[in-house]
Formats: C-alpha cells, sequence, structure tokens
C-alpha cells in the first residue's frame, strides 16, 4: 500500500454523470476524487452520520450546504456535516475536480 499518490493520475470523465474514484479507504475515512464536466451536477442529498468535505483542486463550483449556495474556486474548501444537504454543479468552462473525504467511510457508520 503506498501513502503517497497524486491526483491527476485518478482523474477521469463520464458523459452520463460526473465521474469518481476513490483514492483511500478505511473504516474511518474515504478519500476520493469526484470531477465534474461543464454543466454536470452532483445532486443534493445528504449523508445520515457522516461528515463530508470538498476542496476545490481544479474548476469552479456552485456549491450548495444546508440551503446555502456559494461558488467555490480552486483552492477553497467547503464541509456539509452529518445529515445536512449539498450538492455541487460546475459552473466553469473547464472540469471541476474535487478532493472529497467522508468521514466515517460509506457502509461504516
Amino acid at each position: 500500500m503506498t501513502h503517497f499518490s497524486d491526483y491527476r493520475s485518478h482523474t477521469g470523465a463520464n458523459p452520463e454523470k460526473f465521474f469518481k474514484s476513490t483514492l483511500f479507504t478505511s473504516a474511518r475515512l474515504l478519500l476520493g476524487l469526484n470531477c465534474l464536466e461543464p454543466g454536470q451536477t452532483q445532486s443534493i442529498h445528504a449523508h445520515a452520520g457522516q461528515d463530508k468535505f470538498y476542496f476545490v483542486l481544479e474548476g469552479e463550483g456552485s456549491f450548495v450546504v444546508g440551503g446555502e449556495t456559494q461558488a467555490a474556486a480552486e483552492g477553497m474548501a467547503v464541509w456539509a456535516p452529518a445529515g445536512i444537504d449539498h450538492g455541487v454543479t460546475n459552473i466553469g468552462a473547464q472540469r471541476l475536480v474535487l478532493l472529497v473525504g467522508i468521514a466515517p467511510a460509506p457502509g461504516q457508520s
């Protein structure tokens, strides 16, 4: 098992829906990438018993968290505590690449 990874080797695209890639998972944490092409959306949803964060690596998105909407670009962090509705839409002209963390990992709460 490696403890280092260049996120760029895990990016991708899916014309049907946003692309997801898992970088690391344990009982305590899921760390992954979400890649959204321009106009793609991750629908508003919530995780009961799991906190989630997004860190914008590339691009710009419009995030909804708990009914509040705000744009976030490269270098910004967005988080949704357990049970809070959240979602994101790529509002830029380039791919939106997000580092995503969920704790505890799905299926472990």
